[in-house]
């Protein structure tokens, strides 16, 4: 194999337009991301068409400009990496289509990525020494999900949500106690403000030895302390002082990361895990990383992170875990397809 391998990665699955050249797998030369929150802003939630019609727009300039940055030419690319699943149909058909485009003119090979997967690979990125076994966690709008790692290529799920992810119910909440969208960054504020024993919301753990995740019972606890019981109330969200709203936040917060952490605890435990991974657009919450990192050392593991500029959506991630496909000959042919959910 060569000395140096260039890869060139898209990232189209939800909101984020993103492209990124990364040089054997953790020297990033570019990192392009056109975010989508002021289009989604007001819905308070992605909305399908209008990401896809926002990627169209964006994808060729996103892609012009990661090449620009990058230093090399286009030439010198050695493969196109695209986030075919899982996401949104519609948003990843344009990154798809475009990657196709691309691997055809250049004459490199195509190489499917996982999306999911792909966060993780964000905290393992610069890691020369990964101690395996490792249990890994994903938590994002679309998805909590734990992983078997056995090697980085070698990832069994274990657990994920049976309706609302982490993130998801994040945004939710938010929009009851009337804060900004995206939910995450807006709760987490707010919550510094707030006691998280204030109010206790259920954590619910499911089956005894269930990794499963369900946040739906959660955002409805939230929905009838705002609302009342019978719903039949006005919210109280308007006349609430800032102090109440930061209790509500900081318990609710609370009870998500408690969660995550005890079940992220049961999969180490359970596989006798060295390590614990951690990676998507939840994971850059402070409160979080601190409480699976007091986990992993009180337990004696190693706790790797993404780093936050990669834990929402990009091309460095895609790039990044493409090269270790590169190096194990896994190319795709020109009949790949996007795929909504994650099958592999």
């Amino acid at each position: 194999m060569k000395d140096s391998v260039n890869i060139l990665g898209i990232e189209t699955s939800c909101d984020e337009t993103a492209a990124a050249i990364v040089r054997n797998g953790s020297q990033v030369l570019s990192s392009v991301v056109s975010s989508q929150i002021a289009l989604h802003q007001k819905y308070g939630g992605v909305v399908p068409e209008i990401a896809s019609r926002a990627h169209i727009e964006k994808i060729y300039p996103i892609v012009e400009e990661a090449l620009a940055q990058s230093g090399i030419d286009k030439k010198e690319i050695d493969a196109v990496a695209i986030a075919n699943q899982p996401g949104l149909t519609v948003a990843l058909i344009v990154g798809l289509t475009a990657a196709k485009t691309l691997a055809m003119a250049l004459r490199k090979p195509l190489i499917a990525i996982n999306h999911i997967h792909a966060h993780l690979q964000s905290a393992m990125m610069d890691v020369q020494d990964l101690q395996l076994p490792a249990v890994a966690l994903v938590v994002s709008g679309g998805h909590s999900s734990l992983y078997q790692c056995e090697n980085i290529l070698d990832l069994h799920l274990l657990g994920s949500t049976i309706d609302d992810a982490a993130g998801e119910a994040f945004d939710k909440v938010a929009s009851i106690l009337n804060l900004s969208y995206p939910g995450g960054p807006s709760i987490e504020k707010a919550a510094k403000d707030g006691n998280p024993n204030a109010i206790h919301f259920p954590r619910t753990m499911l089956g005894k030895d269930s990794l499963d995740f369900s946040f739906s019972g959660l955002k409805t606890a939230v929905l009838y302390h705002c609302c009342g019981q019978d719903m039949k109330g006005e919210s109280r969200v308007a006349q609430m002082s800032p102090k109440e709203i930061a209790d509500i936040a900081a318990s609710f917060q609370a009870a998500v990361i408690d969660v995550l952490v005890r079940k992220t605890q049961m999969a180490a435990d359970k596989f006798k895990a060295k390590t614990i991974l951690l990676g998507g657009g939840v994971a850059a919450n402070t409160l979080l990383r601190m409480e699976l990192e007091e986990m992993a050392s009180s337990t004696n593991r190693t706790l790797l992170v993404a780093p936050k500029k990669y834990c929402t959506d990009n091309a460095v991630m895609v790039a990044s875990l493409a090269y270790q496909k590169f190096k194990a000959n896994m190319f795709a042919d020109m009949s790949l397809e996007a795929k909504a959910g994650c099958d592999d």
